[in-house]
């Protein structure tokens, strides 16, 4: 294998037990994707070889293909991470018609946000490169897609979201909702600003920015043993 992209078919069998570091305790591709989270990140998804995301985990490039295809299977399976838990609560939001659609939404744009920015790396920039466009990558667009239609389904439900719907032909609704979208995802990138942040009081000031934008006012806190805290929480 070369050193390049190292893009090539996976093998099979049993990888050597060739590890070059102290083993972490974790699965091998789950040392993989945390290898290749930081090295996207912080040296850019062009510039990092898979050799060198092997070399990061600690074993061979060779034994990587065991696990990983290539450098594009690390990336989907890294940007499915950030939407898959979020689309699973959508579908449960969804059917949860015995609170207020308001509520709900909300509770999705804090749990989103507390997903997008809790994490060690800046994932959040990965959704800004050019390969996103790539076939590779089509389940990772697909799964997003689903997700901004639950938020738009959740947005529906809502007194406002009525009224906006009302226009006839959906036009108003789906830009109020890509607007809610857009800001959910685009908190990634306020907050590389000031990363130290505390992440909760962020993804709460997020989820009630969300519902304004909505034509919505955020639900009271509620208060809890520790103190106040917003619905669901």
């Amino acid at each position: 294998m070369s050193g390049g992209t190292g893009e090539g078919p996976r093998r099979v069998g049993r990888p050597r037990a060739d590890r070059l570091r102290a083993d972490s305790g974790r699965p091998p591709r789950e040392e993989l994707l945390r290898a290749a989270a930081e090295l996207f990140t912080v040296r850019g998804y062009a510039a990092t070889t898979t050799r060198a995301v092997a070399e990061r985990a600690g074993m061979r490039q060779a034994t990587m293909y065991h696990y990983f295809g290539g450098k594009e299977e690390l990336l989907a399976e890294l940007l499915e991470s950030t939407v898959a838990p979020s689309l699973e609560l959508s579908r449960r939001l969804l059917a949860d018609t015995g609170r207020p659609a308001a509520v709900r939404l909300w509770e999705l744009c804090r749990s989103d946000v507390l997903l997008l920015c809790g994490g060690p790396y800046d994932l959040g920039a990965l959704y800004l490169l050019p390969e996103l466009r790539g076939r590779r990558l089509a389940g990772f667009r697909r799964m997003r897609g689903e997700l901004r239609d639950g938020y738009r389904a959740l947005l529906a439900a809502t007194p406002a979201g009525a009224a906006l719907a009302a226009d006839g032909d959906g036009a108003a609704l789906a830009l109020r909702n890509d607007l809610v979208f857009g800001l959910i995802e685009g908190v990634m990138l306020v907050r590389r600003s000031d990363p130290a942040r505390p992440v909760a009081a962020f993804a709460e000031a997020a989820a009630d920015a969300a519902l304004r934008i909505a034509g919505l006012t955020p639900p009271d806190p509620l208060p809890s043993p520790r103190g106040p805290a917003r619905p669901g929480g």
